[in-house]
């Protein structure tokens, strides 16, 4: 038995080892937000936060994930700053691409609140649109960027400690 947090709930699966992480996402917790494109961890459709950081879900086994926190692009809830920009600035096309894209430009905005054109194309340079909306894609990152700059933060506890 394999234990792991997906998307802030503690679960469990018996599937074998080896079995990538984005089958036991969709098949055994029904979450379909995490794409297929390709198998061999090359075009970033399958990508959700492992602790955090970026994977490709198709070439991760689910072993690996044991006592992982896991994040799929449900984990987001609509409420990223990534997710309202998608949207303003017109990315989706197809959209079969748009949940790795979200979920590995969130990690660029976790690391790097204020990104470069340069730091958005190589941070993004993995994960392929087959629409060409690469350029609105840049275009949701800044935008993001920058709402997440100007939100007002709201008071509490933790944060009246970080500003003492």
């Amino acid at each position: 038995m394999i234990e792991f947090t997906l998307n802030g709930k503690t679960v469990r699966t018996d599937v074998t080892a080896d079995t990538p992480l984005l089958w036991v996402i969709r098949d055994e917790f029904n979450l379909k937000g995490t794409k297929f494109g390709c198998g061999i961890a090359m075009c970033g459709a399958c990508t959700v936060h492992v602790d955090g950081g970026a994977v490709r879900s198709c070439s991760f086994p689910v072993s690996l994930a044991a006592d992982k926190s896991i994040t799929t692009i449900e984990g987001l809830n609509n409420t990223h700053p990534l997710q309202a920009a998608w949207i303003e600035e017109q990315v989706p096309q197809c959209g079969y691409c748009q949940s790795g894209q979200i979920m590995q430009a969130a990690t660029l905005l976790a690391d790097n609140p204020n990104p470069s054109d340069e730091d958005i194309v190589n941070h993004m340079s993995g994960n392929l649109c087959r629409c060409m909306a690469y350029v609105r894609i840049k275009k949701a990152v800044k935008r993001a960027a920058q709402d997440s700059q100007n939100a007002v933060q709201t008071y509490t506890p933790e944060t009246a400690d970080k500003e003492a």
